[in-house]
């Protein structure tokens, strides 16, 4: 696709009118702009303990499941899980019924 010269002239002018104004003047004190620097390395520092933190509680937490799933396909608890699908007791049925049944 070709583009109309008068629409390349003024993305040309456009540009160099970008390029000779340069960056943005930072208005603000150096101190100012220090501090705030300082304020977003301390950000970043407390972000990298917080991540830390997570990810080590979710090693516990996994290592506290695999340890709870491995207790409950132990052999002791076979037969209240290899009941046809139905539990040995169910604690929502009424204690009145249970006999029952």
């Amino acid at each position: 696709m070709i583009c109309p010269p008068t629409s390349s002239i003024g993305l040309l002018l456009l540009l160099i009118g970008y390029a000779a104004a340069g960056p943005e003047p930072d208005l603000r004190p150096r101190a100012v702009r220090s501090s705030a620097c300082q304020e977003h390395t301390n950000l970043h520092s407390r972000l990298d303990v917080v991540e830390k933190k997570v990810e080590d509680t979710v090693e516990k937490l996994e290592a506290e499941l695999a340890a709870l799933l491995d207790e409950i396909e132990a052999p002791k608890w076979r037969p209240l899980l290899d009941n046809t699908g139905k539990t040995a007791v169910d604690i929502l049925e009424d204690p009145e019924q249970r006999g029952q049944s």
